[in-house]
């Protein structure tokens, strides 16, 4: 939040904001169902270790988020 607001002032933009506002929406709809998160976290681990082909495991954490956008009503 320090940091959008920080960008908001110097770009003089409210987009640093509503990208702040966007992305916590975002953030708790995920995590206000556990499971959800649980899974999510386990998706970025498989995407970060780079050990398997990660397309199925990205294209699911689309899915979880465009849920969550859907949820926040975004």
């Amino acid at each position: 939040m320090f940091e959008a607001t920080t960008n908001a002032q110097q770009t003089q933009s409210l987009a640093p904001l509503r990208a702040f506002v966007h992305s916590w929406a975002v953030f708790v709809a995920i995590e206000r169902h556990p499971e959800r998160a649980t899974r999510l976290r386990e998706l970025e681990q498989i995407v970060d270790m780079a050990e398997q082909d990660p397309t199925a495991a990205i294209h699911e954490i689309q899915e979880i988020r465009k849920a969550a956008e859907g949820e926040a009503g975004l």
